[in-house]
């Protein structure tokens, strides 16, 4: 579904990601550990036109959208959820959710989407008409997911959504991000800590200055110690 080849990216002078290559298939919920401050936002910019490439190509089911703009990019169902959510906050629960609908392209069906992001969400639903300034950490995480669900993405980008949310917090986030992904829709997550997505990736893709330095299952992962104890905190000598 995504296929990534040599991309580089930064900002001003500043190359961050320097010639990654990344794939992902339908339906795989794939995800990018590695340090803070060592390119994995970027390239989740980078893919989704928020960031120029300064060269390799990007295509998403099977077309090649390097250079497009990042509404156009939304509109083929390649959708980022940034971090800190970026709400509205003196909208209601169900505005927020309603404006990911109105992407261009991919509108219609508004009702039996957010039937299905209330579903996935319950406390979204008994919160429909609150200002999202009111909501708790959680749930705005939360609305940011919904909202992203509503534009009928067939790629979620969804960078670091336990960042700044108390354990418990984590859990239910990552309990539903889960439900996500077993409705059908691929994911593609940059998570710092490895211990929060061990149990809900197909792959795991290591980025270390700007680069790609493992990829693999989990289980392959773990096989490697110093990845084990630098983002497990166990093993190694």
């Amino acid at each position: 579904m995504l296929e990534v080849r040599g991309l580089r990216s930064g900002y001003g002078a500043s190359t961050v990601i320097d010639g990654i290559d990344l794939d992902v298939a339908e339906g795989e919920f794939v995800v990018i550990i590695g340090p803070n401050g060592h390119g994995k936002t970027t390239l989740l910019k980078a893919i989704s036109g928020l960031l120029p490439a300064r060269s390799g190509t990007v295509r998403f089911k099977g077309e090649d959208i390097t250079g497009q703009r990042t509404e156009s990019i939304v509109g083929k169902g390649l959708v980022q959820i940034p971090q800190g959510d970026l709400l509205f906050p003196d909208m209601s629960v169900q505005e927020n959710l309603l404006l990911g609908a109105f992407t261009r392209g991919r509108g219609g069906g508004r009702s039996e989407r957010l039937a299905e992001v209330y579903e996935i969400f319950p406390r979204l639903a008994e919160r429909s008409g609150q200002r999202a300034r009111t909501l708790s950490g959680g749930e705005r995480r939360m609305l940011a997911l919904g909202r992203g669900l509503m534009t009928r993405a067939d790629l979620l980008m969804i960078d670091e959504p336990s960042l700044g949310l108390a354990p418990v917090l984590v859990d239910e986030v990552y309990e539903r991000i889960g439900r996500i992904a077993q409705s059908g829709v691929t994911v593609l997550l940059v998570e710092e800590n490895f211990a929060h997505v061990r149990e809900v990736a197909d792959r795991v893709v290591l980025v270390e200055n700007g680069s790609v330095v493992l990829a693999g299952s989990v289980a392959e992962v773990l096989e490697d110690p110093a990845v084990t104890a630098t983002y497990l905190g166990v093993g190694g000598e």
